[in-house]
């Protein structure tokens, strides 16, 4: 019996890996925001509060770089870069796991460190989805 070759429409379809992105590069667009019009808020929700206010030049550095983020991600998602999102993905893994670690040292809740791991299992989700992911440019 001859089967039909379906590895093109495979391919065809856009893999999970790629969508996961979506919600990571409207978070730091989100995040950008949020560290530019409340630097001191966000230091907060980042569990790692301002000790004095000329402090929230180092929030509103942390928002451009996140603002930076926001738009490669959302440059590599436009040109469908599949090989280019996943080795992005893992490399930014450092970034809540470091947040992670901030805000411990900063003495914050636990449901703030918690978030950072949360976000950061979701990061990990996603890279190993990217990485299962056919390696040509997602259709």
């Amino acid at each position: 019996m001859i089967r039909p070759d379906t590895s093109t429409h495979k391919a065809a379809r856009t893999p999970i890996g790629f969508w996961m992105c979506v919600p990571v590069a409207v978070l730091q667009a989100f995040n950008a925001g949020r560290a530019a019009l409340d630097p001191q808020g966000f230091a907060m929700y980042l569990g790692a509060p301002l000790a004095a206010p000329g402090d929230a030049s180092w929030v509103l550095i942390y928002g451009l770089r996140t603002a930076f983020i926001a738009l490669f991600v959302a440059a590599l998602l436009a040109r469908r870069d599949l090989n280019a999102l996943k080795w992005t993905a893992l490399a930014a893994l450092i970034l809540p796991l470091g947040d992670a670690w901030v805000a411990r040292q900063a003495g914050a809740e636990t449901s703030i460190i918690i978030r950072h791991a949360a976000i950061a299992a979701y990061l990990l989700l996603t890279t190993i989805a990217l990485f299962a992911a056919p390696t040509a440019r997602a259709k």
